[in-house]
């Protein structure tokens, strides 16, 4: 196949990250710009790969307008995602990389995913802790039946944000921009409760902010009704002081138990049907993006060789963002939310203009 001609609107940390690890796969990427309104971060990160010969913009606009590409990474804020990719759909046609979470309105993913439809575009949205050494080998081993009946399902992030990094951009710490530690930080442990012990009934949660000066929740608890009959808690919070302590998700069945941990469930540290697999199954993370990224552009990469090889179904995105949004209407609400009603939070997402302008791109 040819080389895939790649470009990232954003040159934040996770820009670096992207493309440290498209330069393994450097027979199937070509890295041909980078588009940011603070023009200094595309500088740093084109002096450290100088061998690129990566073009720099200020204006993605005129990047996708001058170069020859067949695909873009919308590596913005989170409130700035369903903007960003609603444009290029409209006016370019070019397949689409969403960092997480792919819109924070599952009103808006259904517009992106519908319009996307229309153009006969592709739309791969980032949940890269699928993609883990231990999580594949979870999922194989649930669905295997090697813990038998799921009874027990818990999800613990315990992290610490302190108010400067709330205070590091106009974005953070708002509800439509970013979200709170569920939706920033907790996103990826929320899409592993459905990806490993399937779709949830119903969900009844509790939010608080605890440790800083910000609109969005710090704190989230929650209980959980699966539809296979098991339980589940959810604690997520970012009020943790004076470091991070803990970011796990564990699984109690009828014949064992497993918990994953690590800095981005990265670890198997528990499987009591063979202890052997924990250390067979665990892989360093240098940060805590680790090695998922990489493993979603092989998907990709499998997808354009054969058009039937999906990487993450539609439908399977919008329950995530769904689920995402149950937390908070519950929490809205005070009671307990089912889901299956495209629930969509009152907050989460609301339009700030004057925040957007700060992030958007003039034509």
């Amino acid at each position: 196949m040819k080389k895939l001609k790649i470009a990232f609107i954003g040159a934040g940390r996770v820009t670096k990250h992207h493309i440290n690890l498209l330069k393994r796969l450097k027979q199937y990427f070509k890295i041909v710009a980078i588009c940011d309104l603070v023009e200094g971060k595309c500088d740093e990160i084109i002096k450290n790969n100088k061998s690129l010969f990566i073009k720099k913009y200020k204006n993605y606009h005129k990047m996708i307008n001058e170069c020859d590409l067949d695909i873009v990474a919308i590596l913005t804020p989170s409130g700035m995602h369903y903007e960003h990719a609603i444009d290029i759909i409209k006016n370019h046609k070019l397949d689409i990389i969403l960092e997480k979470p792919p819109a924070l309105k599952i009103t808006d993913l259904k517009h992106i995913y519908s319009l996307s439809k229309i153009k006969n575009i592709n739309i791969f949205p980032v949940f890269q802790n699928r993609y883990n050494k231990a999580v594949k080998f979870l999922k194989k081993s649930i669905s295997g039946g090697k813990l038998g009946k799921i009874n027990i399902c818990s999800v613990r992030v315990r992290w610490c944000r302190p108010q400067r990094y709330y205070d590091m951009s106009e974005w953070r710490g708002t509800y439509s921009h970013d979200g709170g530690a569920l939706t920033n930080q907790g996103i990826h442990h929320i899409d592993l409760l459905r990806y490993l012990n399937g779709e949830i009934k119903s969900v009844k949660a509790i939010m608080r902010t605890l440790g800083s000066k910000i609109e969005v929740e710090d704190t989230a608890l929650a209980t959980l009704h699966f539809k296979n009959g098991s339980i589940g808690t959810l604690e997520i919070t970012t009020a943790a002081r004076p470091d991070d302590f803990e970011a796990s998700i564990s699984f109690l069945g009828s014949k064992g138990m497993a918990q994953l941990g690590g800095v981005a469930v990265n670890n198997l540290d528990i499987y009591t049907p063979d202890d052997k697999m924990c250390k067979k199954y665990s892989e360093k993370f240098p940060i805590v993006y680790g090695f998922g990224h990489l493993e979603l552009y092989k998907k990709i990469i499998k997808f354009y060789k054969n058009r039937k090889s999906k990487v993450i179904e539609k439908n399977d995105c919008l329950k995530t963002i769904e689920l995402l949004n149950s937390f908070y209407v519950s929490s809205e609400l005070n009671k307990e939310i089912c889901l299956g009603k495209n629930l969509q939070s009152k907050n989460l997402g609301k339009k700030n203009e004057k925040i957007s302008k700060l992030y958007r791109f003039k034509k």
